[in-house]
């Protein structure tokens, strides 16, 4: 199988490792020189170029499976809306028309498109509600995914985290009420993988979380007692909105909890069933003087 990870980034270059490990081809397309280094050596052919461009979309290799998971990162709704909207109708344009289309098309989006469900439950039935401008255009990107003439999924992440990404100190220091819905790197990553080596989810979009939401407060108590640190401080949601700008808003209130019924049933395990699991190789790191 050869497969083409448009954005081989944080879960991308876990997921292209873990499929060069069982034998595929793997091209993955990044945006910078340090970024190609880090995939070429997890054994992935590196391809540098923005797809934003054209002209570096036509040029782009056939496969039989595209795994869009870029990501706009910190940028403005409009470098979003031409990564996510116009960057990936032209991928997608340009692969249907090909010889030799792909097989398959996964798309990596967020339950950010959910919106606020008042602390609530929600699954893939779930309609979508966007609150924020930049999760309106992951939305409108699940669309042109699903209405493309290629075999699409939607992975729909919870919040990542995993190397690099704990974010402990933050967290020791002050923690927002709320519930907390989480995905390890590694079960993201996984999930892909299981999803194009089992054949499954075709046409379909999937929660990708370890269904496990959790207290803020609790888990942040949690793990200053693990880490032998101080009780962090609690902020109540109306708190921590008045020291943050307007924009930030609706991602600060938005509260639901996610459900991975549907993931289970597709026969994905769990590496780390919860966030509690998930913490414990970096709770080591700490002890260790190490940064997770």
């Amino acid at each position: 199988m050869r497969v083409l990870v448009l954005g081989c980034g944080y879960v991308g270059r876990e997921l292209g490792r873990r499929l060069v490990d069982a034998g595929h081809d793997v091209v993955g397309v990044v945006r910078s020189e340090s970024s190609a280094e880090a995939v070429a050596a997890a054994g992935i052919d590196p391809i540098q170029g923005e797809l934003t461009d054209p002209d570096v979309v036509s040029s782009l290799p056939d496969a039989d499976v595209l795994v869009f998971s870029a990501s706009a990162g910190r940028g403005s709704v409009a470098e979003a809306r031409a990564l996510y909207a116009d960057g990936l109708r032209a991928v997608v344009s340009t692969f249907e028309s090909r010889g030799s289309p792909p097989d398959r098309l996964l798309f990596t989006s967020t339950t950010g498109v959910y919106g606020d469900h008042g602390g609530g439950w929600v699954d893939e039935s779930t309609p979508v509600d966007p609150e924020r401008p930049k999760a309106a255009v992951i939305a409108e990107a699940e669309a042109i995914v699903h209405r493309s003439d290629l075999d699409s999924t939607v992975a729909r992440f919870a919040g990542l985290y995993g190397p690099g990404r704990y974010r402990i100190e933050s967290t020791l220091d002050s923690a927002t009420a709320g519930w907390r819905n989480s995905v390890h790197r590694d079960d993201a990553a996984g999930a892909l993988a299981w999803f194009l080596t089992e054949d499954v989810a075709r046409g379909e979009t999937v929660l990708v979380t370890d269904g496990t939401p959790v207290d803020r407060w609790e888990f942040a108590d949690w793990l200053a007692e693990r880490c032998g640190a101080p009780e962090p401080e609690k902020l109540t949601i109306e708190e921590r909105l008045a020291a943050l700008p307007a924009s930030a808003a609706p991602r600060v209130a938005s509260q639901k909890r996610c459900r991975n019924d549907r993931l289970l049933e597709l026969g994905y395990e769990l590496q780390y069933p919860s966030v509690y699991e998930g913490y414990e190789p970096a709770i080591d790191a700490v002890r260790r003087g190490e940064r997770p």
